[in-house]
C-alpha cells in the first residue's frame, strides 16, 4: 500500500484528499494537525477519506515528549476515525507506554531516531505484543552511512510502517539523495514486511504530491525487478527506457528569430537539407545533429513563441520503444502530448517536458525513424558547404528556478534509465547557480539542469519572466576542436571572448607548455583536465534572449563538463551582456 502524510500536501483536508487520490496513492498518513484544523467530527473525516477512495495507513505521529494521557487520547481518536495504527516518534526507549489493554483495536508503532533504534527494537522484542511494533524511517536508518544489510535479522512482522525518505544531510524524496532505498526495501521485504510504504518530506510546491508518488513508485518498482516479494507493493510499470541519444532539437521561432538562428547555424557550417511537405518547418543538419526550425504560427510551436519568444520547444530522443516510453511516463503522472496530425504525417509518441516543452520519441520498431524521409523533401543547394566537424550533441543544458530543479530531476530519473552526478555550485558574478548533471549509462544522452535562485544570474535572467524552464544552451561535440574553430572563424561564427589572465592561470594549473597555451588563447578555447582525460570548450555569443551554442571535445574518458571553467564563462557572458546593454 502506497501512502503519503497529509502534512506535506498543500491545501485544506478535502483538497489534500482529492490531490492524493488523483495521482494514484491508495492511502494517507493522517496528520494530527489536519484533524485539529478540520471543522467537523471524526466521523466526517472518515467519510470524506472513504469517498475519496482512500484508506488511513496511520494516524500521527505523536511527538517524543507525548505523555500517557495524550497517547491514550490519540489511540481513542484513531479508533473513532477508522485508523488502526498510531505512530509515536521516540528518542528514548524509557518513554512510558500505555498498557496493551489500553490499545483497543489500534496498533502502536514506535518510530525511533537512529540513536534510539537498538533500544527500541529491544523493547519491542521484549514486549512481544502483536499490537506494539516499529515504524521505520529510512532517513534515520541509513542517514549515518549504515547499510541496509544490518537489518537483515529484523523480523518484518514487527514492522508496522516504513517511511521512505532519502538523505543523508536532510530529508529528501527518493531519488533526490544518495541513500540505498532500494536495498532497504529488499531487505525489509525478505524479512517479512508487508505493510504500507510512505513517502513525504517538507512541501515542495504544486507538484509535491506528483513528485512524491513518482519517486516512491520508481524506487519500489526498481527494487522489485530483483525482489519478487515487492511486486505486489507497487503498480506494474513498463521498465525504464534506455535513451540512445538526441534525434533532433526543434526551435520555435518568429521571422526575426529564424533569421538570427539560421545565420548562426550557417556560420557553424550547418546545411539546410530538408523542408517539410506542408509546414513552414526546415531541417538543418551536420553529422548526427538535426536542428529543426519551426516558424508555424499555430500549434505547439506557435504557442511556445507567444509564451517564451524564440526558444527550443521540442526534443526528439532515440529510444528502444517509443510506445513503452510514453506508457511509463503516463503511469508516473506525466501528461502525454497530442496535436492534430496532418495528412501523410507520422503520429510520433510524445510527452510534456520541462517548462511546457515537448519530448518526442523515435524508435526503429516502426516508421518513426524515417520521419525525415516521410514528412520532408530535400532542398536545392546553391553551393556545397563543407562540415566543420560537429558530430553529435554532447549535452543539453536546461535552466530553471532552483525550486523547480528537484522536480525535474525526478521527472528524468523516474522516466529514463539515467544516473545523476553530485550537484556542483557554480559561481556566477551575480550569485550561485546549482548544476545537476544526469546521463544515460553509456553517455549517449547527457543533460545538465541549472537551478538559479537569483534572477540576476545568467540562468536566472534566462528564466525570469518566463512561465517555466527552458533549454539555455546546446553543446555540440567535435573530434578536433582547433580544426573546427578555424572553420567556424572562416564562417564568421561569433565566439565568446575569454580573458587573457585565464590562460596564465590554466597554464600554471595544468603545467601546459607555451605552444598549447597560446593555441588555446588564440581560439578562445577553455581547458580542463583530470585523471581520466581532457576537455576543451568553445562558446558562441548568445542569441535570442540568452540562448547559445557550445563546441566541446572530450579526450580519453573525461566525463565532466568543465566545472572549473563555468565561472569564467559566466563572467565573460555577463560582461558581453552588459556591453550590449550599454550600447
Amino acid at each position: 500500500m502506497l501512502t503519503i502524510p497529509t502534512s506535506v500536501v498543500p491545501g485544506n483536508l478535502p483538497d489534500k484528499l482529492r490531490a492524493v487520490a488523483a495521482v494514484g496513492f491508495e492511502a494517507i498518513d493522517l496528520s494530527l494537525s489536519d484533524v485539529a484544523q478540520f471543522d467537523g467530527s471524526l466521523t466526517d473525516i472518515a467519510t470524506q477519506i472513504a469517498k475519496a477512495g482512500l484508506k488511513i495507513a496511520s494516524l500521527g505521529p505523536l511527538a517524543p515528549d507525548a505523555g500517557l494521557a495524550q497517547i491514550r487520547a490519540k489511540l481513542s481518536m484513531a479508533q473513532d476515525v477508522g485508523a488502526d495504527l498510531l505512530i509515536l516518534d521516540i528518542d528514548d526507549a524509557k518513554t512510558p507506554l500505555p498498557d496493551p489493554g489500553d490499545l483497543g483495536a489500534v496498533r502502536l508503532a514506535l518510530r525511533p531516531t537512529r540513536a534510539a533504534e537498538d533500544a527500541v527494537r529491544a523493547l519491542v522484542d521484549k514486549k512481544k505484543h502483536p499490537q506494539i511494533g516499529l515504524a521505520l524511517n529510512a532517513f534515520e536508518l541509513l542517514g549515518d552511512g549504515s547499510r541496509p544489510a544490518r537489518l537483515r535479522d529484523l523480523d518484518g512482522a514487527q514492522v508496522f510502517h516504513v517511511a521512505v525518505w532519502d538523505g543523508p544531510k536532510q530529508p529528501m524524496l527518493p531519488g533526490q539523495g544518495v541513500l540505498n532505498l532500494g536495498g532497504l526495501a529488499r531487505v525489509l521485504a525478505r524479512g517479512g514486511y508487508r505493510g504500507p510504504w510512505s513517502v513525504g518530506i517538507a512541501p515542495q510546491g504544486l507538484d509535491t504530491v506528483l513528485n512524491a508518488y513518482r519517486s516512491l513508485v520508481t524506487v519500489l518498482s526498481d527494487a522489485a525487478m530483483t525482489e519478487p516479494l515487492l511486486r505486489d507493493a507497487t503498480p506494474t510499470l513498463p521498465q525504464k527506457v534506455p535513451a540512445k541519444g538526441f534525434e533532433f532539437i526543434e526551435f520555435a521561432v518568429d521571422a526575426a528569430g529564424a533569421k538570427e538562428l539560421e545565420a548562426t547555424l550557417t556560420a557553424m557550417a550547418f546545411r539546410r537539407e530538408r523542408r517539410h511537405l506542408s509546414k513552414k518547418v526546415t531541417l538543418w543538419r551536420q553529422g548526427a545533429v538535426n536542428i529543426v526550425i519551426n516558424q508555424e504560427g499555430s500549434g505547439h510551436a506557435g504557442q511556445a513563441v507567444r509564451d517564451h519568444g524564440p526558444c527550443v520547444c521540442d526534443m526528439g530522443l532515440r529510444v528502444q520503444n517509443a510506445a513503452e516510453t510514453v506508457a511509463r511516463a503516463q503511469a508516473l503522472g506525466t501528461q502525454d502530448f497530442t496535436q492534430q496530425v496532418g495528412l501523410g504525417e507520422l503520429d510520433i509518441p510524445a510527452i510534456r517536458g520541462v517548462g511546457g516543452s515537448v519530448i518526442h520519441f523515435i524508435d526503429e520498431q516502426s516508421d518513426l525513424h524515417r520521419v525525415w524521409d516521410i514528412e520532408f523533401e530535400p532542398v536545392r543547394r546553391t553551393k556545397a558547404t563543407p562540415p566543420a566537424g560537429l558530430r553529435r550533441i554532447d549535452h543539453v543544458v536546461q535552466a530553471m528556478r532552483y525550486d523547480e530543479m528537484q522536480s525535474w530531476l525526478l521527472y528524468y530519473l523516474s522516466t529514463f534509465e539515467m544516473a545523476k552526478s553530485p550537484i556542483v555550485n557554480v559561481a556566477d558574478p551575480s550569485g550561485i547557480v546549482r548544476s545537476q548533471a544526469i546521463e544515460s549509462p553509456e553517455g549517449e544522452l547527457r543533460l545538465n539542469l541549472n537551478g538559479a535562485a537569483d534572477a540576476q544570474t545568467m540562468a536566472g535572467s534566462f528564466v525570469s519572466g518566463r512561465p517555466g524552464a527552458g533549454v539555455q544552451h546546446i553543446a555540440l561535440q567535435t573530434d578536433d576542436i582547433f580544426e573546427t574553430s578555424a572553420q567556424l572563424a572562416d564562417g564568421g561564427f561569433a565566439r565568446l571572448h575569454i580573458p587573457r589572465n585565464y590562460y596564465a592561470d590554466t597554464q600554471a594549473a595544468f603545467d601546459l607548455d607555451d605552444a598549447v597555451t597560446a593555441r588555446l588563447q588564440d581560439h578562445h578555447i577553455l581547458y580542463d583536465h583530470d585523471e581520466r582525460g581532457a576537455y576543451f570548450q568553445l562558446y558562441g555569443q548568445a542569441i535570442f534572449d540568452g540562448f547559445f551554442f557550445e563546441i566541446v571535445q572530450r579526450q580519453g574518458e573525461y566525463a565532466g563538463y568543465g566545472a572549473r571553467n563555468a565561472p569564467i564563462r559566466l563572467a565573460a557572458q555577463a560582461q558581453t551582456r552588459d556591453l550590449k546593454g550599454a550600447a
